[in-house]
């Protein structure tokens, strides 16, 4: 029983990270209106559907790394118990911040909750060294990292654009409008008729007018570059975040001896992209609008910053947060263009403090309560 409770657990947790994880491979896409919410949220589910299969491949060397072997003895890795608190304790943890529209790392809300089962279990045997470097140090890296490197990126491309020649265009809507008149008519009846109007100039807001791209590329728009350029790097980091989560939550699955790996890792795959379809959009929103405002330069600069920092990180084994660099991209560019909300940003920062802390409890709590079943 206790291990059909793990394998619901797995997929609640899958739905959970995607709730929270997926758009932010494509916020700037949604944020510079490259592209609609839909078309966005559903170019981020293929390719992180895309990514998380591909793990089938990858298992071995990647299911290693999260197990939890490091943090807590060996020996309460392998309990049902401690698998099932662990996968609660995160789940619970990301569905929460989804709702209220924070971007945190599922990672971090793994290792609080294997901290929170140690703690419970063994006490003082918790290796708390081990968490130091796997929490703290991406906390305080990653974001650095990504506002520098973004705003460097962003001066290079711009710098560029300017030496091309290319230069930035702002839609003006110009027409005629028809007008539904009055005329009288013999016998005391009136009869509608529509005739056009004088030609108008329509003013909006800022924020609702779009800038793009004059000039051609390569014998191409460049607007049509940078949007296939744009949409490109948005797919390969969410197709390399279903990649590196996947086998985090697919490591809770090895103990069902009765399910083919494989077909865990569809499980996982399916519900992950089902969280992102049905319950991102408060993230989106908050990665995408309420950070800074952006254009298409921007936008493509920081997830172009994204993909570079988790690509380099991967590559050398160095422990960088996906969320803490997207957000610390998108925040980098804002304080470079001065439109940075530090409001939200400082609220931001506050979630993925409390993530550890939060996670540590709920699973804890869940692991003292099984333990005596």
């Amino acid at each position: 029983m206790l291990l059909i409770f793990l394998f619901l657990a797995a997929c609640f947790l899958a739905y959970s990270n995607g709730a929270n994880d997926n758009f932010k491979g494509v916020a700037s896409l949604y944020g510079c209106r490259a592209a609609s919410y839909r078309t966005a949220i559903t170019w981020a589910t293929i390719t992180t559907f895309a990514g998380s299969i591909t793990s089938i491949f990858l298992a071995q060397a990647l299911l290693k790394k999260f197990s939890g072997k490091g943090l807590v003895p060996d020996t309460l890795v392998g309990s049902e118990q401690f698998l099932l608190a662990v996968a609660l304790g995160a789940a619970v943890t990301v569905i929460l911040a989804t709702a209220l529209g924070f971007p945190i790392s599922t990672t971090h809300g793994i290792t609080g909750a294997i901290v929170g089962c140690g703690l419970v279990a063994v006490g003082k045997g918790v290796n708390f060294a081990a968490l130091g470097k796997g929490f703290v140090l991406p906390l305080l890296l990653s974001p650095i990292l990504a506002i520098v490197l973004g705003s460097l990126l962003y001066f290079i491309f711009r710098s560029l654009r300017i030496l091309c020649g290319v230069r930035k265009e702002w839609c003006v809507c110009v027409g005629s409008e028809d007008r539904v008149i009055a005329l009288p008519q013999p016998a005391s009846i009136l009869s509608l008729r529509s005739v056009a109007g004088p030609v108008t100039l329509s003013i909006d807001e800022q924020e609702n007018c779009r800038e793009r791209y004059a000039g051609s590329m390569l014998g191409l728009s460049a607007q049509q570059v940078m949007d296939g350029a744009h949409f490109l790097s948005a797919g390969v980091v969410s197709f390399a975040r279903g990649l590196n989560d996947t086998p985090k939550i697919v490591a809770m699955l090895l103990l069902l001896k009765w399910l083919d790996i494989r077909w865990g890792f569809f499980a996982v795959a399916a519900t992950m992209a089902l969280g992102g379809l049905l319950n991102a959009r408060k993230v989106a929103e908050t990665m995408s609008h309420k950070i800074t405002a952006m254009n298409h330069g921007q936008g493509f600069s920081a997830n172009l910053t994204t993909g570079i920092l988790v690509i380099l990180a991967s590559f050398f084994g160095l422990p960088v947060s996906t969320t803490h660099v997207s957000v610390g991209a998108l925040f980098g560019m804002g304080l470079t263009t001065g439109q940075a909300n530090p409001r939200v940003m400082f609220n931001i920062l506050l979630s993925w403090i409390v993530t550890l802390p939060c996670a540590a409890l709920i699973a804890g709590a869940a692991y003292a309560a099984l333990r005596h079943l």
